[in-house]
């Protein structure tokens, strides 16, 4: 019955890490285009319905470069822990801590499906 138990909470965790790479594929493309030599996320400038016409119009594109450049460093390998956590869901180390090899808890793992460690390692 146990085994059932955790078949049911490892369904569960697929359906979020489902759900949370979709928002992030979204998010990413919204922002950039994905790099198909590097397997890397890159920013694109968005989009001006017009022309630049001053300094000031550059310089708010820039930054609006910049803030995309700075979301998809953080977004881009969340996503890759999304993946890794999908494709080794199956595994019988997933839900097991990287360095302790102990359990990781399930409430981690209800809170951040793609957990890679317990909360004793969680800086690690």
């Amino acid at each position: 019955m146990l085994l059932f138990v955790y078949m049911l909470d490892k369904k569960k965790i697929k359906e979020k890490l489902e759900i949370e790479r979709d928002i992030l594929l979204e998010e990413l493309r919204d922002m950039g285009k994905l790099n198909t030599e590097t397997g890397e996320w890159e920013a694109t400038p968005g989009g001006l319905d017009f022309p630049e016409s001053d300094q000031n119009d550059m310089a708010d594109r820039f930054e609006d470069f910049e803030a995309r450049s700075s979301l998809i460093k953080t977004l881009g390998p969340r996503l890759n822990n999304i993946l890794k956590a999908l494709k080794g869901l199956n595994r019988e180390s997933f839900g097991k801590c990287e360095i302790c090899k102990k359990d990781i808890e399930m409430t981690r793992l209800e809170i951040n499906p793609a957990a890679r460690t317990c909360k004793q390692h969680l800086e690690n």
